[in-house]
């Protein structure tokens, strides 16, 4: 199996995944863009794909110009070839601005371990029919995808008290999550390094949040794993 994996900034990688992919001996091949690494021009050789977060925003293609580039190549994946893909935050975002959403800037930012519910339809998806309906995860966004409700090709599948399209589903072989459960024991702390992480934190929780942030997220550590086993082995099963 042959991944492909877009980043946005080193320490944003697919985390307890990307252990899980190396243990199964997959084949990665990560692309990062902030780096001025460029997507390979044939797509059709890789299975899957994983895009992941970052610190810049969908819109910001004046400063990251690249950004134009990655959702050519993201539609040409999803819609042209039909392939695998998994959207992680910005990724999440990427993918519904490429189907015909729109990202905005939330009401109230998600930042925290914080509850996500899902809906109906969680009960004949492939990949999250054995999650429970209310789970703990970790978010960090102030940006969500709104406007998918005109593409009859997309299932919401769970929302938070924030944010609607928390998890998406497009056809059947592509998923945006706007939060984190690849996450792993050093994420926090490495996330809070990146100053524009570090900004919103702060504005966001206050002085002193970063600890107890991480403190919290280590208490849902083994859940979060968990989720991620599921969601991964479960994502090999759409796989051809």
């Amino acid at each position: 199996m042959k991944v492909i994996i877009l980043q946005h900034i080193k320490i944003e990688d697919p985390g307890y995944i990307k252990d899980l992919m190396l243990k199964d001996g997959v084949s990665l091949s990560t692309i990062e863009l902030d780096e001025g690494e460029k997507i390979p021009n044939n797509l059709s050789v890789y299975d899957a794909m994983f895009c992941m977060g970052g610190p810049m925003d969908t819109w910001m293609e004046k400063d990251y110009p690249w950004l134009i580039e990655e959702k050519k190549k993201i539609r040409e994946f999803v819609v042209d070839l039909k392939k695998p893909y998994l959207g992680f935050c910005l990724g999440c975002q990427l993918l519904g601005e490429v189907i015909g959403g729109k990202v905005v800037k939330s009401n109230n930012p998600e930042i925290g371990m914080l509850d996500i519910n899902f809906s109906n339809n969680q009960n004949n998806d492939l990949i999250f029919s054995k999650f429970p309906k209310n789970i703990t995860s970790l978010q960090w966004h102030s940006y969500e995808v709104q406007n998918l409700e005109k593409n009859n090709d997309v299932t919401l599948i769970a929302s938070s008290s924030e944010t609607k399209y928390q998890i998406f589903r497009y056809k059947n072989h592509a998923y945006g999550i706007q939060f984190h459960i690849e996450v792993k024991k050093t994420t926090v702390g490495e996330w809070g390094c990146v100053p524009e992480y570090k900004s919103a934190l702060k504005k966001q929780l206050g002085e002193g949040a970063l600890e107890k942030f991480d403190t919290d997220s280590q208490i849902h550590m083994p859940s979060m794993n968990n989720y991620s086993r599921i969601l991964y082995e479960n994502f090999k099963k759409l796989i051809k």
